[in-house]
């Protein structure tokens, strides 16, 4: 880790509680939360861009899911034709296809 200098901050007391609730649903601690701020804003990122990425992660993730639950399903068929093809062919596995 780089060598860091010590800054104080003024928040308002919902500022700081907001901050710390995320660092807690993160995994990380305010300073971390208030650094990853700066360097959005140092880099131009808007709250809007932050907003728009936001709602298209969870989407992605909704959809993500979809896909799982439905090539989980797939996948149980596959495993029931396959079944019904070894003991159609005498419950050999080496006669199922690769």
């Amino acid at each position: 880790m780089s060598t860091m200098q010590l800054t104080n901050v003024h928040l308002r007391p919902a500022q700081k509680e907001a901050l710390q609730q995320r660092a807690k649903a993160n995994g990380s601690n305010v300073a971390e939360e208030i650094r990853n701020a700066v360097d959005a804003y140092l880099a131009g990122v808007t709250s809007d861009e932050l907003a728009l990425l936001d709602a298209a992660t969870k989407r992605t993730e909704a959809l993500l899911a979809e896909m799982n639950e439905m090539l989980d399903g797939v996948n149980r068929k596959a495993e029931r034709i396959f079944a019904e093809m070894a003991k159609l062919r005498g419950g050999d596995p080496e006669n199922l296809p690769q």
